[in-house]
């Protein structure tokens, strides 16, 4: 494990997209830790106070910019008739909803996580034995 820890943010507008209404731009925090370094946390801004968070995995999205990714809540592909986008469909008990998201951007953060934990180097950054002993020494009750 290394011993630098990490957290890379980026902000972005998505656009929440549902025929027939007009796409809603939609606040949205990437982000990164190398604490977990086989994943990324998205957290959507649905009102003043409110933010919705999901995390899914960091191969899922890079894989998303090329063809279709995923098979389960979180499906990402490029965007039909535009090169430039992808689309990101999340999928839970509560809801459904479409994103939009410039497929620049997206790149742009997953590069500068590459640059921290290279495709492959991701065990390299888990600390297992600090994950085992939070496990080992909750309470169970």
């Amino acid at each position: 494990m290394l011993n630098d820890h990490t957290t890379i943010r980026s902000t972005a507008v998505f656009d929440l997209v549902g025929p027939p209404n007009p796409p809603v731009p939609v606040q949205v925090e990437m982000r990164y830790d190398t604490r977990d370094p086989y994943a990324v946390q998205a957290a959507f801004r649905t009102g003043r106070a409110g933010w919705v968070e999901w995390v899914f995995s960091r191969d899922l999205l890079t894989e998303g910019l090329l063809g279709v990714s995923g098979a389960g809540d979180v499906r990402i592909r490029p965007s039909d008739g535009d090169a430039e986008s992808i689309e990101i469909e999340l999928s839970s008990p509560s809801g459904h909803a479409t994103f939009r998201a410039a497929s620049r951007e997206v790149s742009e953060f997953l590069a500068r996580t590459h640059e921290i934990v290279a495709p492959g180097a991701e065990d390299d950054w888990l600390d297992l034995e600090h994950a085992l002993g939070l496990l080992l020494s909750s309470d169970p009750s």
